[in-house]
């Protein structure tokens, strides 16, 4: 445990300083990834808190179902990324170390798998459209103030657009994305085993479009983005 406090410790020095260097460190920034990090953490309970009903208790086992965010923490996906993409300017993109899902332990398979699956990208959702409505309501005591936009009324913003974003990107049907889990549930029978065999190196692929083709993602997200601002900043 020591070891790996040490490891994380080292990957946000590495982050804050290459971004000090690049005078990309900002309070923007900061609240963006602060954001991020326990929303990935909170997607990753749910999933483990889903499977636990369902049948299959490997994620509260292994002392998965806590906040603690050591044990959930990835050093790639849910700071190096990020932070990279958030330094390039791109939408910061993350997530934790995945929550052990043994299927063979659920009742009735097949549909837990998907419930499971989706369980994460509806926590997020759930999170947005909370920080959406605390960040609507704020809005008339702004416009009455003098005091301008405090580090609350942003940290809300990133809080909506952030899970907003988490919730559309795992919901995209590639595999291991939480919303292949629909596509899963469309296969024969006979060809679900062979795709849960392969889904997990999909990873690659989805790493390669966020970071060289982020207009992609982009294009899916904007839709969405536009959406939740005019319903919750008026915008």
């Amino acid at each position: 445990m020591k070891r790996d406090r040490l490891i994380l410790l080292a990957i946000v020095a590495a982050v804050i300083v290459v971004a000090a260097v690049q005078h990309a460190l900002t309070v923007d920034l900061l609240l963006a990834v602060a954001v991020l990090v326990p929303s990935v953490i909170l997607h990753e309970i749910a999933h483990g808190v889903v499977a636990n009903y369902f049948g299959d208790s490997t994620a509260k086992r292994q002392g998965r179902l806590t906040l603690n965010p050591l044990a959930h923490l990835d050093p790639f996906g849910s700071l190096i990324l990020p932070g990279v993409l958030a330094l390039l300017g791109m939408p910061p993109i993350g997530y934790a170390k995945p929550v052990p899902v043994d299927v063979s332990q659920l009742r009735n398979r097949r549909n837990a798998v998907l419930i499971v699956s989706l369980a994460g990208p509806a926590t997020n959702l759930v999170i947005s459209i909370a920080c959406g409505i605390a960040l609507r309501e704020t809005l008339p005591q702004l416009a009455s103030s003098a005091g301008g936009i405090g580090i609350g009324f942003t940290a809300l913003f990133y809080g909506g657009v952030v899970n907003l974003l988490l919730t559309v990107f795992n919901l995209i049907p590639i595999p291991p994305l939480d919303g292949s889990a629909i596509l899963e549930r469309l296969l024969p029978q006979h060809a679900w085993h062979s795709f849960l065999r392969v889904r997990t190196y999909m990873i690659v692929v989805v790493v390669f479009v966020a970071v060289l083709a982020p207009g992609v993602l982009q294009s899916i997200y904007s839709p969405f983005e536009s959406l939740w601002l005019h319903v919750f900043a008026g915008a």
